[in-house]
């Protein structure tokens, strides 16, 4: 399979590398959010897929046990080349997946629905994804559910770097009052030395 990229490919990787999120320690918020997409699409695999260079890296996962897998293989570089929910019904019937490792071994994807990650700048980051290993549809409703959850998680990006960003703002803040207090008392030391010898 010839691994399409999106036309922004440069931007998108400057803007995903902005999060500070690649190969972070899970959280709880976004384990949550792929739990509830899981179960409100009934199926037994649900990810946060981010997807960078040379690879598709999970931020949160339920019913899968790898971390990473590679982007030429990753069902998630396609969706993100979408601007609304990428459904695949059957990969064993599909062109683009029926040979792909992901299908013909382990996890055996038969089903998968992702919903891209698009910030406020246009780049899709990522998906939320959900993957079934039997051929499937979603209803409306859940499609609807899964487009809703995956705005939450961009949300809960967008908190968590606004977050780092603060904090990253407060220690600078902190090292300049320091900074600023150690210049105070070195102004007061000499002006004692000096009030000292005219004495």
């Amino acid at each position: 399979m010839i691994l399409a990229k999106p036309d922004n490919e440069e931007a998108r990787i400057v803007a995903l590398e902005k999060y500070a999120i690649l190969d972070s320690d899970p959280e709880q918020a976004f384990d949550d959010l792929t739990l509830l997409a899981s179960f409100v699409c009934r199926t037994p695999i649900a990810l946060i897929s981010l997807v960078d260079e040379d690879r598709q890296w999970f931020k949160s996962r339920v019913g899968l046990n790898a971390t990473e897998t590679s982007r030429d293989i990753a069902f998630c570089s396609t969706a993100i080349l979408q601007s609304d929910v990428f459904v695949v019904s059957d990969a064993l019937k599909d062109d683009r997946f029926r040979d792909n490792p992901l299908v013909v071994s382990e996890p055996h994807i038969r089903f998968y629905a992702g919903a891209p990650l698009i910030n406020e700048d246009g780049y899709a980051l990522g998906t939320l994804c959900v993957v079934d290993r039997a051929p499937r549809e979603l209803t409306p409703e859940q499609r609807e559910a899964l487009e809703a959850l995956s705005r939450l998680v961009l949300a809960q990006m967008e908190f968590r770097r606004n977050l780092i960003l603060l904090k990253e703002a407060l220690t600078d803040r902190t090292k300049e009052e320091h900074e600023r207090q150690r210049e105070l008392v070195h102004v007061q030391e000499t002006l004692m030395r000096v009030m000292g010898i005219r004495r």
